[in-house]
């Protein structure tokens, strides 16, 4: 009989919470506990059959849990989150700056090499689906040039990012693709395009009481990895618009090689996604991940991974049998 794989989740905004269903959809799977910085009480209301523990309270369950699935945000969180929990459990996260995932890879492995744990980093779909398509891509047309687009859509951590500002109390952030620069690889152009080129970011911010809008917006526009690189605008808003009017969470986005295989042949693959919840999908594809972590440490695999090192079959709780019988 098969193992039932055992998960914590740590932090339950929309991210954890997805989690929680994505765990419920998998029978393999069974949860523990969530861990959480806010007083555990205060969440068990309305969350009937789920234990909450205070995040100070998760090394009693090493040896317990198989996976830690963590659900902070890349800005703070998983810098500090991911190591130190690495040092206790198996992981899985979706840190998702791009320009720093290498110095984070690097700081998890060591933790995770020294534990004799595995931690799977930068999951979720770009980076992760989006990342192995472009991998798959680029490996089957040597020639050729990628392009990928996000949106429209609200990014989980630039909007983050943004509620980290002095003197914003809450906001939101869309990523949005420029069409005519979509249609034009569509048609075979392979344009030289800069990151300011390809998309735009939509800002809407309800700023504290007193707060000076200008600097806010200033900071906003200017931050490193988010949004120095792209024409952004920031437009304050009020609470009541911020509840009525941006809510939801759709998000999606396609990745495109263009590429030759011969004189005159014009290639082109393309890979998309439209989500009208971005984090609970992105909570189904860290729960996939999770399961293939659970078979890889059993394999003797330690230190950290990303999804460049997980067998797809491992994601899925079917055998390689069936896996041959149905899919292949």
């Amino acid at each position: 009989m098969q193992h039932t794989i055992k998960l914590g989740i740590v932090g339950y905004g929309n991210l954890g919470k997805g989690v929680r269903k994505a765990i419920g959809q998998n029978p393999d799977m069974e949860l523990v506990a969530v861990f959480t910085r806010r007083t555990p009480s205060e969440l068990e209301g309305g969350n009937a059959g789920v234990k909450f523990e205070h995040i100070s309270a998760a090394e009693r369950y090493k040896g317990i849990i198989d996976v830690m699935i963590l659900c902070g945000g890349s800005a703070t969180d998983l810098p500090e989150q991911t190591p130190q929990l690495a040092s206790l459990f198996n992981t899985v996260d979706s840190f998702d700056t791009h320009a720093k995932i290498p110095e984070f890879f690097e700081a998890v492995d060591a933790v995770a090499r020294k534990a004799d744990t595995l931690s799977v980093i930068s999951t979720g779909w770009d980076p992760g689906l989006f990342s192995l398509n472009r991998l798959l891509a680029e490996a089957i047309l040597p020639q050729g040039t990628d392009y990928t687009f996000w949106g429209k859509g609200v990014s989980q951590g630039h909007s983050d990012a943004i509620r980290r500002v002095p003197g914003v109390k809450g906001g939101v952030q869309y990523t949005v693709p420029v069409q005519a620069v979509i249609d034009r690889i569509r048609a075979g152009e392979t344009p030289a395009l800069s990151t300011r080129e390809k998309h735009l970011r939509e800002c809407y911010v309800v700023a504290e009481e007193g707060a000076d809008q200008d600097a806010i917006r200033e900071t906003i526009a200017n931050m490193p990895n988010y949004f120095a690189d792209y024409d952004t605008t920031v437009t304050f808003i009020t609470e009541e618009q911020l509840q009525s009017e941006h809510q939801g969470m759709p998000h999606g986005g396609f990745v495109i090689r263009s590429g030759i295989t011969g004189e005159g042949t014009k290639q082109i693959v393309e890979f998309g996604l439209k989500l009208e919840s971005n984090p609970e999908f992105t909570a189904s594809v860290l729960v996939a991940c999770a399961r293939a972590a659970v078979r890889l440490r059993g394999e003797g695999a330690v230190g950290a991974k990303t999804v460049f090192d997980l067998p797809l079959g491992y994601l899925s709780p079917k055998s390689p049998e069936q896996l041959r019988r149905e899919l292949l």
